[in-house]
């Protein structure tokens, strides 16, 4: 297992430590590159620290479905040792093997390109049908936006992982209330929502998506709930969490940083999760 974990008296120092390690990773790889997309990262790095670093086995697979978000994912890789340092700085630069999105076979930890958003879940449903079939014990991560929760390909993939019972598949939706052009309630309602998965067959658990050490002891109880039901993990989240300025702003979906508010969000950072 790729973990952070020590002991039950360091978990959470280590948490919150890898909280802020990662997002100014983050944060740097955004200023050197003058690129956007910084929000949803900040968003979804503590679901990606609770599952990616400290659950997933080396034999199972983590899709990121909300691929805007890639900058998370090759921070995370890149403390596991899947992409160099030297990989890591080419971050969005010409002939880079870490675009934007994340692309498929450039990386190890990285098996399908998920630009097109809403199509990480049913890759993820066929990978988990699979390991059914092979009767292994492993286990599918899938990581979505709330915003993907209204398109089509969610619930059909959602109704075939009930009609199949996948109970090795887990779902994290990252709930921030924001999407491309608006709050996600004034588009077309909120469908990441507790009530409409648990009425489709899902086992559910709706809780904090800062919480380090919750999310990483749901998806303990979730793994060991051998039912016959897919699961998801509902985290509220807030859009550009840790940096003040950037917090539940439509904008950092896509503005860049400049020299000073790059500084600013250092601050915030330093100041939230290490002093």
């Amino acid at each position: 297992m790729t973990t952070i974990i020590n002991n039950s008296v360091e978990l959470l120092q280590d948490f919150k430590k890898m909280q802020g390690s990662l997002r100014l990773k983050i944060l740097k790889m955004y200023f050197n590159a003058n690129a956007g997309h910084i929000g949803c990262s900040l968003s979804c790095i503590d679901l990606m620290i609770a599952s990616l670093l400290s659950h997933k086995e080396d034999n199972e697979t983590f899709i990121l479905s909300k691929g805007h978000a890639a900058a998370a994912l090759y921070a995370c890789l890149h403390e596991i040792g899947d992409i160099s340092d030297e990989k890591l700085e080419s971050y969005y630069k010409n002939g880079t093997d870490l675009p934007a999105h994340p692309a498929p076979n450039k990386v190890k930890g990285i098996p399908f390109a998920t630009g097109s958003l809403g199509h990480g879940f049913p890759i993820a449903t066929g990978i988990a049908q699979a390991n059914k079939i092979l009767e292994n014990n492993d286990f599918t991560y899938v990581l979505m936006s709330d915003g993907e929760t209204n398109e089509g390909t969610t619930w059909e993939a959602g109704h075939y992982a009930v009609a199949n019972q996948l109970d090795n598949l887990i779902v994290m939706i990252d709930k921030n209330g924001l999407q491309g052009f608006g709050n996600t309630n004034a588009i077309l309602g909120v469908s990441a929502d507790a009530e409409k998965w648990k009425s489709i067959g899902f086992d559910v658990i709706d809780c904090d998506g800062h919480d380090v050490e919750l999310l990483y002891q749901q998806i303990e109880y979730l793994k060991n709930r051998k039912n016959g039901l897919p699961k998801v993990i509902i985290a509220n989240t807030v859009k550009g969490k840790g940096v003040s300025y950037m917090e539940n702003k439509l904008e950092w979906h896509y503005l860049p940083m400049n020299a000073e508010q790059y500084e600013r969000a250092q601050v915030d950072i330093q100041t939230k999760y290490f002093d």
